[in-house]
């Protein structure tokens, strides 16, 4: 199948005409424009194409059985039969990444698929912010392959590590936090983290991450590492002498260095806030750097997230 795609764009186009947002603007400020969606497979365009309808979109054949699926439109997810594997998709990922995720769940998108992003729009900063997310999205799910996202609070740092994982077919979702449900704020934040995930990954909430990554080989996002350091402490009785966790913290960061597992870890930087005002607050912010600092000695990637947006650290 020979798939030319001559236009990626939502409906108006990118920019769109009339729009004032940033995304349209920076477009419009470089001389940019995207056309609407438009494909030509086998050297003849997709609507002239026979197709089946299927929920959220349509699939297409062309001569030697090869088969692709397409989104209808901005926003659109569609459904495949049940075991049918395409050679060709085409998806809003811009609205909804998590699709490919559960496309490849079901087996519908083989590593032999070819993933093309159509229907895009001002829901993305930029072109280059498009190529950012596909090459997460193409890469490898087994590892190793170790990513550490920094951010204070609420810098949109687990979106993040979300995002980054979105398109994989299975997904462990390693929650470090302690169960609280005598706090309902606290109970409110974890069940917005579970409705923006995909349905589909797997949830474990244990403070053992060397366990978890001595184990695992497919995609791990830890959410996060300054409650899993709050637990050790707390387990190696450190918060008067923080080196007592000293153990614990080389445990992980040897099961860090030694996993065979696609993770993505989350941690808070506290290097930018108020000096805590108790000596267990300074203690506990004079191990988390150091646990961030060890950890990022040992990923091939780490960034800072500010503000919803990121900088990838060298």
């Amino acid at each position: 199948m020979n798939m030319e795609v001559r236009g990626i764009a939502a409906a108006q186009g990118w920019p769109a005409p009339g729009c004032r947002c940033a995304s349209c603007n920076r477009l419009r400020a470089s001389g940019e424009r995207y056309e609407p969606f438009g494909v030509v497979v086998d050297g003849v365009p997709l609507a002239d194409l026979p197709r089946t309808d299927v929920p959220g979109g349509f699939e297409v054949r062309v001569g030697g059985g090869g088969r692709a699926l397409v989104a209808s439109g901005r926003g659109a997810r569609p459904e495949p039969p049940a075991g049918v594997e395409y050679e060709a998709v085409l998806l809003d990922l811009a609205g909804s990444p998590e699709h490919l995720g559960y496309l490849r769940h079901i087996g519908a998108v083989t590593p032999d698929t070819e993933v093309f992003a159509v229907h895009v729009d001002h829901r993305l900063s930029s072109p280059s912010e498009l190529e950012r997310r596909l090459a997460f999205w193409d890469r490898p799910q087994d590892g190793p392959f170790r990513t550490l996202l920094l951010g204070g609070s609420r810098s949109g740092k687990s979106a993040e590590a979300e995002l980054r994982l979105a398109a994989c077919s299975d997904v462990l979702y390693v929650a470090t936090g302690p169960v609280r449900e005598d706090d309902p704020e606290w109970t409110e934040r974890v069940a917005a983290h579970r409705l923006r995930r995909p349905a589909w990954w797997r949830t474990v909430e244990t403070t053992d991450l060397a366990g978890v990554l001595g184990s695992a080989t497919g995609p791990v996002l830890v959410d996060g590492i300054g409650t899993w350091l709050m637990a050790a402490m707390d387990e190696a009785d450190a918060w008067e002498e923080p080196l007592r966790a000293g153990p614990l913290l080389d445990d992980l960061v040897a099961a860090w260095r030694g996993t065979r597992a696609r993770v993505v870890a989350v941690s808070d930087e506290v290097g930018l806030s108020l000096v805590p005002t108790t000596a267990s607050g300074r203690a506990f912010r004079d191990m988390l750097g150091q646990v961030n600092q060890r950890l990022a000695a040992e990923s091939e990637e780490a960034a800072l997230v500010v503000a919803g947006r990121v900088m990838e650290l060298p």
